[in-house]
């Protein structure tokens, strides 16, 4: 890597490290700075994102904070190279499932995952794990040796690593989703008296409760276990509203509603994004279902049609500054719409109709920026 990029890092490592559980005052001034210098970079050697930042006239010399760096569409991963560093050199390349369009999957390259790894762990233990240091993981959705362009599967795999006990066990095969030898598995763990964490994306915990609402098969976990889902039902046939999904979750596991939680995370960003629900219950008592992010993301919600922040309870397009994301751009425009809060932000769903005008407008800039 450039001694730039090994520089950059190396302190946004070292910022991880500093702020582990969350906000405080003292990492504002110091996001700024790594944000302003990590935009510095990439200004300079992302060459698709440095000609789209031109069209909107910012450039290093005029942009004096985080909130002025532009966002790039998250259309751009799959329509143009964003890396700083030579592609050819990475050591992962994350792509997107391509449910809208199997033809054009977003890539996200990493040079190194030393920074992806580093933004995983802490935050996974501070809001799915607070209260304990390890726990038997069952895992619904494929490890990394299965997909290694899946950032979901790094994320699970590092997870069983990181934090599971030796009762681990993934369930997802070359033949799809094991739901008879994890149903056992579940019976297995109410006889041992162990905690257990089921954790997979959420349409595969569909099929598992339709194999168990044919089998009727009814578990009682043990206290302490919980449930993490991700990915919500993008491009499948069939959805469920994820409060009745959670009914759902008690229904069949006997997991309290205030024992589930739902990890927001995507290809072409660095760091995941967490209902506060365990956390906040370990905490206080008081269960706050509102997502939230570690201290180097910071997550903007802004009008869909002029793309200006907008205030809390206002809902807006997301926009989330990743610091995480040294290597693409730091600054993504989602698809996603929701609002602020106090405690953070409330995803809606997808942008939708003239929601979406403001996106398709950036999305052109960007296109036309690099002539495509």
């Amino acid at each position: 890597m450039r001694l730039e990029s090994q520089q950059i890092t190396n302190e946004i490592i070292g910022f991880i490290d500093q702020f582990p559980e969350g906000f405080a005052p003292e990492a504002e001034i110091h996001f700024n700075e790594l944000a302003l210098k990590l935009f510095t970079i990439q200004f300079q050697f992302n060459l698709p994102y440095k000609k789209y930042c031109q069209t909107k006239r910012k450039t290093p010399l005029t942009v004096k904070h985080w909130l002025d760096i532009p966002a790039i569409p998250i259309q751009g991963f799959k329509e143009l190279v964003l890396s700083a560093e030579p592609v050819e050199r990475a050591e992962a390349v994350f792509m997107t499932s391509g449910t809208t369009n199997p033809n054009a999957k977003g890539k996200n390259y990493h040079p190194t995952l030393s920074v992806w790894d580093a933004s995983m762990k802490g935050p996974f233990k501070r809001f799915v794990m607070p209260d304990c240091e390890q726990i038997t993981m069952f895992v619904l959705s494929p490890a990394a040796d299965l997909n290694q362009n899946s950032s979901l599967s790094r994320y699970l795999s590092n997870a069983v690593t990181y934090f599971g006990t030796e009762n681990s066990r993934f369930f997802f095969n070359e033949n799809g989703l094991d739901k008879e030898g994890l149903a056992e598995a579940l019976r297995e763990t109410e006889v041992r008296q162990e905690p257990v964490l089921l954790i997979g994306a959420t349409f595969a915990y569909v099929h598992l409760l339709d194999y168990l609402k044919e089998k009727n098969i009814r578990f009682n976990l043990v206290n302490g276990s919980r449930i993490l889902d991700t990915g919500g039902f993008k491009g499948q046939s069939r959805e469920i509203e994820m409060d009745h999904l959670y009914f759902i979750f008690k229904e069949y596991f006997d997991v309290d509603r205030t024992m589930c939680i739902n990890m927001y995370g995507m290809t072409e960003l660095s760091s995941q994004i967490y209902d506060q629900t365990i956390l906040s219950n370990y905490l206080t008592g008081r269960s706050i279902f509102d997502k939230t992010g570690p201290a180097w993301v910071k997550t903007v919600v802004l009008d869909p049609n002029t793309l200006e922040p907008v205030t809390n309870g206002e809902t807006g397009v997301i926009v989330h500054y990743d610091l995480a994301n040294w290597n693409s751009c730091l600054a993504i425009l989602t698809e996603d719409i929701g609002y602020k809060t106090e405690e953070g932000f409330v995803l809606l769903g997808r942008v939708k109709g003239s929601e979406a005008r403001g996106c398709s407008i950036a999305i052109d800039q960007l296109l036309q920026a690099n002539g495509e």
